[in-house]
């Protein structure tokens, strides 16, 4: 099982404020790191590695992943058996993904405020879905999956 890293995060807002984490923290500001950053900030969601590579070295973007996110500007999650998800760290999202179809969507932490809580008492554990997303049924897989049942039960 892959674990986050355990650097500690800082929100970066923007492309300017990761790049000026990563010359506090004495990393380099090389080409290909800021090729990455600026895809992550540009898209409207996670990427995977595959995205981002986009035709180019996918070995030297892998690299560059793991040096963003042991600076504390990236973050991964994992979404079933598919590859991982990248993001910024100043992106508070969760996710939620159809265990069937792989079809997902973000949650807004406060939403799932209340799992975490239902969790937390029924458990003591303080769940985080921000590594690995809540899964369950999209509309369309649910209503698929009602309309089989009830193939069964005439």
């Amino acid at each position: 099982m892959t674990v986050p890293a355990h650097t500690k995060r800082v929100s970066v807002a923007n492309l300017d404020a990761a790049l000026d984490v990563l010359r506090e923290r004495g990393l380099r500001l090389s080409a290909a790191r800021r090729i990455v950053l600026e895809a992550l900030f540009e898209a409207a969601g996670p990427l995977t590695a595959d995205e981002l590579a986009d035709g180019c070295d996918l070995a030297s973007v892998y690299r560059n992943l793991e040096q963003l996110e042991e600076a504390g500007v990236v973050r991964h999650l994992h979404v079933g058996h598919g590859p991982g998800l990248y993001l910024p760290t100043g992106r508070s999202v969760e996710l939620i993904v159809c265990e069937r179809c792989g079809a997902r969507a973000e949650i807004d932490p406060g939403v799932a405020a209340g799992v975490r809580t239902a969790v937390c008492d029924a458990t003591g554990f303080t769940p985080r879905f921000d590594h690995f997303p809540l899964a369950g049924l999209c509309p369309r897989c649910a209503e698929q999956r009602k309309d089989q049942t009830d193939v069964w039960t005439r």
